[in-house]
C-alpha cells in the first residue's frame, strides 16, 4: 500500500508515492536521488543524515516520509545558490573541516542551523551544539574552526 506525498526539497515541488513505513532518509536518497544526506547509523545518533525541515535541523532517519507531507526541506545539494556554495560549506573547504567527507553533509547543515540560532556562539557553545552529530575521522578541531570561520565572514587562514 502507498500513501500520496506532496513536499518542497530545495525549492522545487516534489509529490510521489511512498510505502508508509519509508524513512524520510530513505525518500530522499532513493527516489529523490539526492545522495548527500547519508545514512550512517539508523539510530540518529550520528548526524550524517541531517536535513532542514521547514526551517529546522532533524535527523532524517528518525522519522518517517509521510511525516514530511506538505513540508519544506533542504539537503546538502539545496544549500549551495547559482553554483555558488553556501558559507558555512566554503568554510568547511577553506579550513579542512572534514576527512573522509562521511559526516561532513550532516556537520554542516547542523552547523548552519546552529549559527542561526545562536550566531555569536563561543567555541564551546559550538561544541555543544554539534554534540549530536558525530564525526570518527577529526578531533573536530577543524569543524569548529570552520563554523567560527563562518561565524566571522573571515578569510581564509586554515
Amino acid at each position: 500500500m502507498s500513501v500520496p506525498l506532496s513536499l518542497t526539497v530545495n525549492g522545487k515541488a516534489v509529490s510521489a508515492s511512498v510505502d508508509p513505513r519509508t524513512l524520510l532518509v530513505q525518500f530522499i536518497r532513493e527516489q529523490l536521488q539526492l545522495t548527500g544526506t547519508h545514512v550512517g547509523c539508523d539510530t540518529a545518533q550520528c548526524g550524517a543524515c541531517t536535513i532542514h525541515l521547514n526551517g529546522r535541523a532533524v535527523k532524517s532517519c528518525s522519522m518517517l516520509a509521510v511525516q514530511a507531507q506538505g513540508a519544506t526541506i533542504t539537503t546538502i545539494e539545496g544549500l549551495a545558490q547559482n553554483g555558488t556554495m553556501h558559507p558555512m560549506q566554503e568554510a568547511f573547504r577553506e579550513c579542512h573541516g572534514l576527512q573522509c567527507g562521511f559526516c561532513t553533509p550532516g556537520m554542516v547543515m547542523a552547523s548552519v542551523q546552529l549559527l542561526k540560532d545562536k550566531p555569536d556562539a563561543t567555541e564551546d557553545e559550538i561544541r555543544e551544539g554539534l554534540d549530536g552529530n558525530i564525526c570518527r575521522c577529526t578531533g573536530y578541531q577543524n569543524i569548529v574552526k570552520a563554523v567560527k570561520f563562518c561565524q566571522s565572514g573571515a578569510k581564509a587562514t586554515a
